[in-house]
């Protein structure tokens, strides 16, 4: 599975990246982002383009999982 790793990236470059991923033809990947604001802008950006997510937490990082 493709991982885009965003952590420590402020906005809107993990959007960037998710984009680029979905741009791609990724029909599954995740994405690791380490603040709120990443994770929400994430979010909506796979929602606007209708990939179904799930968000796990772990410590003070969020893992992504975006499927087609």
């Amino acid at each position: 599975m493709k991982k885009v790793d965003a952590r420590g990236l402020s906005c809107p470059q993990p959007v960037v990246m998710t984009q680029k991923a979905i741009n791609e033809g990724a029909g599954e990947f995740e994405v690791l982002v380490n603040t709120a604001v990443s994770k929400e802008n994430v979010l909506r950006c796979l929602s606007k383009n209708n990939y179904r997510h799930e968000v796990r937490e772990e410590g003070d990082e969020f893992i992504i999982i975006a499927k087609k």
